[in-house]
């Protein structure tokens, strides 16, 4: 199989996307080669069978970008078309658009991996023209299609992992962590809330918010968040990290006691089961995550902005006794190692690829 994958970045240190470049490297363990096409191509390490090509984002050159990209893009496919058998086009469904009929004429099977709530114009667009759907959960693909493929996530379970306890040098403090984009839709004012009356009742916390902005209407956000945390007085328990780069990520979760996700995507967002796979318990109120926790949903589940039930759960877990909470967190890694590895996610792919 020769594979040609397109996304939006190559990165080993990105924050988001440094995670793709794992999926890369994985996927060549298993294929003849791959031929990689992406919008910005950063530092990279990857297997010799793999070769990385840029859009050009990277350069400086602000006139005619998206002219530059366009040509770039039929550039390489055409250029490469002998070299490739199949397509493999992760979440950005307008490269299905402006590819997908040169690809169907030169008889090569087109995989669209999409695992997000919205649906768009592009996204329909985009599902004619795919042979493959390839997604994380059931409502990660929300368009009716036969095309559809439920192939789980792809979680590094060796890199994220549990650790031998590391000494809290402030044992009476529990740690808090949470890890995303800052954005309205990741609702940090829900936490923020919750956080408020562990304050009230005297308790001591310490919450770590990891991730960047990237547009200006999210660097107002944070701004409007960090205001909030100053009325209400809890500077001192709630830290804004930035962002951290994806490859540096596990020690952050690997230190904390309970990660907590507010997100309203709709999707299954990789980072609640990069925490689960080490060995963390979590609290998320995203929809998706129904179909992954089981026995563990009511429990580990609180709904949309309420920041009440988020404190009662967050209180549930600080009481959890030593033997039930090793139980739980066991069971939450065996989740992501049985059903949501990166080396089980790449196989099912390829797999599907094949029939």
């Amino acid at each position: 199989m020769r594979l040609l994958f397109i996304t939006q970045k190559v990165d080993i240190n990105d924050d988001v996307l440094g995670v793709y470049h794992e999926w890369i490297r994985t996927f060549a363990e298993k294929v003849e080669s791959i031929l990689v096409v992406c919008l910005f191509k950063g530092e990279h390490d990857l297997p010799d069978n793999v070769k990385v090509f840029s859009l050009g984002k990277e350069d400086k050159l602000k006139i005619f970008k998206k002219l530059k990209y366009c040509w770039n893009f039929y550039k390489y496919i055409w250029r490469l078309r002998k070299e490739y058998d199949k397509v493999f086009v992760h979440m950005n469904t307008e490269y299905i658009i402006l590819g997908g009929l040169f690809w169907k004429l030169w008889k090569k099977k087109i995989g669209l991996w999409y695992a997000h709530g919205g649906v768009s114009l592009k996204l329909r667009i985009a599902e004619k023209l795919s042979d493959i759907i390839f997604t994380s959960t059931k409502s990660g693909f929300r368009l009716k299609s036969n095309k559809t493929r439920i192939v789980r996530q792809g979680i590094d379970v060796e890199v994220f992992k549990p650790q031998n306890q590391i000494s809290n040098p402030k044992p009476k403090i529990f740690r808090i962590v949470t890890v995303g984009r800052i954005s309205p839709v990741k609702d940090y004012e829900t936490l923020i809330n919750a956080v408020e009356i562990f304050k009230k009742e005297g308790e001591d916390l310490e919450v770590k918010i990891i991730g960047g902005v990237g547009l200006h209407e999210q660097e107002e956000y944070l701004n409007n968040l960090k205001k909030i945390i100053k009325e209400k007085k809890l500077e001192d328990i709630i830290n804004f990290f930035g962002p951290v780069p994806y490859k540096d990520l596990a020690p952050y979760l690997q230190r904390a006691d309970l990660f907590v996700n507010m997100s309203h995507t709709g999707s299954l967002d990789k980072v609640i089961l990069e925490a689960m796979a080490c060995g963390l318990p979590i609290l998320s109120c995203n929809e998706s995550l129904s179909e992954v926790l089981m026995n563990y949903q009511e429990k580990l589940m609180y709904p949309q902005r309420d920041f009440i039930k988020l404190a009662e759960k967050i209180k549930f877990i600080m009481n959890l006794d030593e033997n039930e909470k090793e139980k739980m967190t066991k069971d939450l890694r065996n989740i992501v190692v049985e059903n949501h590895s990166l080396n089980g996610l790449v196989g099912r792919i390829i797999d599907v690829y094949n029939q």
